[in-house]
């Protein structure tokens, strides 16, 4: 198998895995001496301002979205320790990572408005004409027994 070059964001967008950078360290939890013998926790680190991947704008777009993730130097960081070996964190981490971007650049199309067809129309009336019949059933009932 190939080793991946870069991280697919979107079909016409990859990240170079030249601009990620990859920290190892001990992961928290269950595993016992395995968890504490092996650096399988992966720590993936993005410079947002120094990728040449994106836009002026995409990059504004990601710093607005992601403002809770990413520090004020403008590195994103993203941590990856819910499996036991390091090349499954890293995979988690880069899939992460590209879905995290894509809903980040995703941009919402604008609601056009539209006008109900005239047969909508005409059943809504139709049923609020029934309710009201109904309602009315429902008052005194005047007896005219002299």
């Amino acid at each position: 198998m190939k080793p991946q070059e870069s991280c697919r964001i979107t079909t016409s967008l990859a990240v170079p895995l030249a601009e990620l950078r990859f920290t190892f360290s001990r992961s928290s939890g269950k595993g016992g001496q395995h968890v504490n013998k092996v650096n399988s926790r992966v720590t993936l680190w993005f410079d947002l301002e120094a990728s040449a991947t994106f836009t002026p704008v995409q990059k504004q777009r990601i710093r607005k979205r992601l403002a809770g993730r990413i520090n004020k130097q403008g590195i994103l960081q993203l941590d990856a320790d819910r499996r036991r070996s390091q090349g499954a964190n890293r995979e988690d981490a880069l899939v992460r990572f590209a879905a995290l971007l894509k809903a980040a650049l995703h941009v919402e199309k604008p609601r056009r408005k539209t006008k109900p067809t005239a047969g909508a129309k005409k059943r809504r009336l139709q049923k609020k004409k029934q309710r009201g019949q109904l309602k009315k059933q429902r008052g005194k009932q005047i007896s005219r027994d002299d």
